[in-house]
């Protein structure tokens, strides 16, 4: 039983909970700076690299991890900012899309430096370029086995 508690799968998993839970808890006074959460700058960084700059309402959902009424509020919330908007689809009335706003990308723009100062400070500045790409790879893995949601695009 005792090496069930000392198992390096724990060392691991936790590892990268914590590394996770740290680098959130060190990025979000910087997005809190400008006037967004990390979920707001998770659907604006979605939106504003897809195509169009809109992404339908499910799939924000879906790559936010977020419930179908959680992106809404999420979309509501945004759009009350003026940095995204809702839009019905032409072509089927059941399908809505988030869209970035010109308003949202100028917000997007003006936080990234300093939120890419974070991510380099507390992350990507810490690994020498071979242990970054490795991690890279084996993080895409991971989230690929574990969360595919995250990248699926389906265009209409």
């Amino acid at each position: 039983m005792d090496d069930l508690f000392t198992d390096p799968r724990l060392t691991m998993s936790g590892l990268l909970l914590e590394a996770s839970g740290g680098l959130l808890a060190k990025l979000e006074p910087v997005m809190r700076e400008h006037g967004l959460s990390n979920l707001d700058l998770n659907a604006l960084m979605r939106l504003s690299r897809s195509p169009g700059r809109r992404l339908r309402m499910s799939d924000l959902a879906a790559q936010t991890s977020l419930s179908t009424s959680g992106v809404t509020r999420l979309v509501d919330r945004l759009a009350r900012a003026g940095l995204a908007a809702r839009e019905s689809s032409p072509d089927d009335r059941r399908t809505t899309y988030a869209v970035l706003t010109p308003q949202g990308a100028e917000r997007l723009a003006r936080s990234l430096p300093d939120y890419l100062a974070a991510v380099d400070r507390w992350f990507t500045g810490l690994l020498a370029p071979e242990q970054l790409a490795s991690l890279v790879e084996a993080l895409r893995v991971v989230r690929d086995a574990a969360f595919p949601e995250a990248t699926e695009y389906t265009p209409d």
